[in-house]
């Protein structure tokens, strides 16, 4: 098969043909409940949930007040992708979301990667939903007096690397009672967990059950699914909105001064995070063939729930940063945090309980996207036929079903929470920029069937390259030193946790007499807390690298530099070369705007998340290219055409 063949398309003509003949002989149909209410149900039932309850606090702690600037910008980003799913839905309303349009507008190859992104994206958004449900939910119990062994609600990496960094804390002097909250729990969890051999038995249970109670529910079908989401967002609006309404009464605006207290990089050192509030919208698109009305309710559907949620998200970070200052805000539970300060016991138990829905709510989208991703690339001979069996009564892709539940269950009782969520953004922005490109690849082809809705066109041609001399004159203007450290990639001082666990028994006692002997507010005489003592001078920049400089142990605990720290800017700089490139695209073939926008923004989001977050998700492409050339390849109805047009 010629190289040329990796890059057969799909025809649009050719899916709706194959999409109403399956309606026909009610072959492998799928029910039509689904109206934009629905839609527009299940859009807030995806985005609000992990972001609203949890990685908010972190984003307002790093951004302050300014934090609003971030979830428009998000916002933002994300209506630019919305534009673009919106008007492939509108043209190709299938199940299948980014998968199929990318395979209409690029190729298989390319709807191959999509695909296996898009199985990344929703099995691990998944496993992050359900690590963040059992917290909050053993945190319920914990309320109630109900104490489950702390082994059984934790995974083993965050069991294993938490005890070998409370280990390391304790052997620089820290006690067990001054270790933070979550380390004392990792390190409870390894030390009493049961053992076979050297290995220790530490899995997250709750995480298990909630996966099989909606996996169920998923099975059972998209009516009763739809019902339950339903209702769930009901809940989870009510509870927002009390939030809102009682907090607004404790406001304090005393504590929006200063209003960005880190400036710009402080508000963008947040973007990951907030990014990960906005996940869910496009799992919307996966449902089109069970909209009544897909071409015009898809795209109300995902407009709307993105406002509805920015709007929500703008006056719960208000409220936040109001009640108290927003550097106590940096805690995995921030909504019930604040109304605990202020005793308000009554308001934290609702939240605790609104969250274990609001999860669950999250749960049951992610849970319902991914088989239906599985079924279109079944249909497709991409994986094997009975992923794309559809249960004769309940209407729901049966088997595809089934594996999700043991594909998010297994992982979701080892992995770490940081990890799954980090890789789930990176899958959604892949896949977000493969459907904004799609949209630039398809805007000037006549010959393309177009849907009912179409992005608004505006010329980039000039635009753009405006825009990218207003950023480059920013950067070197009013950003000039943190502009230049990247560029001349200077050397970087760890933090005084970093330093501390990375030091031996030797190096330990060495440093301590060190800050003993710079020691003018006696401290070390009332503690032998290393990671304390040396963290003391954080405050001042200057002081602190003057200590660190002075620290007697090799620089390389010191300093992140060279190839070390260059590594970490390579994302930066793919998205750079790649925005000149973009740049020169646009100049010569007119592109519109919105979806170039959406695209940069988010390459620009993936470029802000680590480099091994690019390392693992190359490897789990690498994985998925191994299976297309060893199964999907062969055995595509691309092969045998007559398939795919009868």
């Amino acid at each position: 098969m010629a190289l040329s063949g990796l890059f057969r398309k799909k025809t649009v003509q050719d899916i709706l043909k194959q999409v109403a003949k399956n309606e026909a002989d009610g072959h492998n149909a799928l029910g039509k409940h689904l109206t934009t209410r629905d839609l527009t149900a299940f859009g807030i039932a995806a985005i609000v949930g992990a972001g609203i309850f949890s990685t908010i606090g972190k984003a307002s702690a790093d951004g302050g007040p300014a934090v609003i600037f971030l979830f428009l910008f998000t916002a933002l980003a994300c209506s630019f992708a919305a534009f673009a799913y919106a008007e492939f839905a509108s043209m190709v309303p299938v199940s299948g979301s980014a998968y199929t349009y990318s395979y209409v507008a690029f190729g298989e190859i390319i709807a191959w990667i999509i695909g296996w992104a898009l199985i990344m994206e929703y099995a691990v958004g998944n496993i992050t939903v359900a690590i963040s449900w059992s917290d909050y939910f053993t945190g319920l119990l914990q309320s109630g007096e109900i104490h489950l062994p702390q082994w059984i609600q934790m995974d083993y990496l965050t069991a294993s690397n938490g005890f070998k960094d409370a280990t390391a804390l304790m052997q620089g002097g820290k006690t067990y009672e001054n270790l933070g909250a979550g380390l004392q729990a990792a390190y409870t969890a390894w030390t009493t967990a049961p053992t076979i051999g050297s290995f220790h038995f530490v899995a997250d249970l709750p995480a298990l059950f909630i996966i099989v109670l909606i996996t169920a529910l998923v099975y059972r079908g998209m009516k009763e699914s739809r019902n339950a989401s339903n209702a769930m967002v009901v809940v989870k609006l009510c509870i927002v909105l009390l939030v809102i309404a009682v907090g607004v009464f404790y406001v304090d605006t005393a504590n929006w001064d200063p209003f960005a207290p880190n400036g710009v990089s402080g508000v963008l050192k947040g973007v990951s995070a907030v990014f990960f509030a906005y996940i869910g919208f496009d799992a919307i698109s996966t449902t089109a063939e069970e909209c009544k009305n897909p071409q015009r309710d898809l795209p109300r559907g995902m407009m709307w729930a993105i406002i509805i949620c920015t709007i929500l998200y703008i006056a719960i970070a208000l409220v936040l940063t109001g009640m108290v200052r927003y550097n106590e805000l940096n805690v995995g539970d921030p909504l019930a945090f604040v109304f605990d300060k202020l005793n308000l016991k009554w308001m934290s138990g609702i939240i605790a309980v609104s969250a274990v829905i609001a999860m669950a709510s999250v749960l049951l989208v992610f849970q319902m996207g991914q088989p239906r991703i599985w079924m279109s690339m079944s249909r497709d001979g991409l994986l094997p036929k009975k992923f794309s069996t559809v249960h004769p009564k309940f209407k729901t892709p049966s088997f595809a079903t089934i594996v999700t539940g043991f594909v998010v269950a297994v992982p979701a009782l080892f992995l770490n929470l940081t990890m799954v969520t980090d890789l789930c953004s990176i899958g959604t922005l892949f896949a977000f920029v493969l459907v904004c490109a799609g949209v630039l690849v398809l805007q000037n082809k006549p010959e393309i069937p177009r849907g009912k809705f179409k992005t608004p066109y505006v010329n980039s041609k000039y635009i753009l390259p405006v825009l990218m001399i207003a950023g480059i004159y920013y950067a070197f203007a009013f950003n000039n030193k943190a502009t230049m450290a990247f560029i001349n990639n200077e050397a970087q001082t760890n933090d005084a946790t970093t330093i501390i666990t990375s030091l031996d028994k030797e190096e330990s006692a060495k440093v301590f007499n060190y800050l003993e002997s710079i020691d003018l507010k006696n401290k070390t005489a009332e503690t032998s807390d290393l990671e304390h003592l040396l963290s003391q001078y954080q405050d001042d920049d200057a002081k602190y690298a003057e200590v660190v400089k002075g620290l007697p142990i090799n620089d390389s605990l010191k300093y992140e530099s060279g190839f070390s720290l260059f590594k970490h800017k390579i994302p930066m700089w793919i998205f750079l070369f790649v925005l000149v490139g973009l740049a020169v695209w646009s100049f010569r073939q007119n592109l519109s705007l919105i979806p170039l926008l959406g695209l940069i923004c988010c390459l620009y989001m993936m470029a802000e998340l680590s480099v091994w977050n690019w390392i693992y998700f190359t490897i789990w492409l690498l994985i998925g290219l191994f299976i297309y050339f060893t199964y999907s390849r062969k055995n595509s109805k691309l092969n045998f055409p007559e398939e795919v047009r009868s």
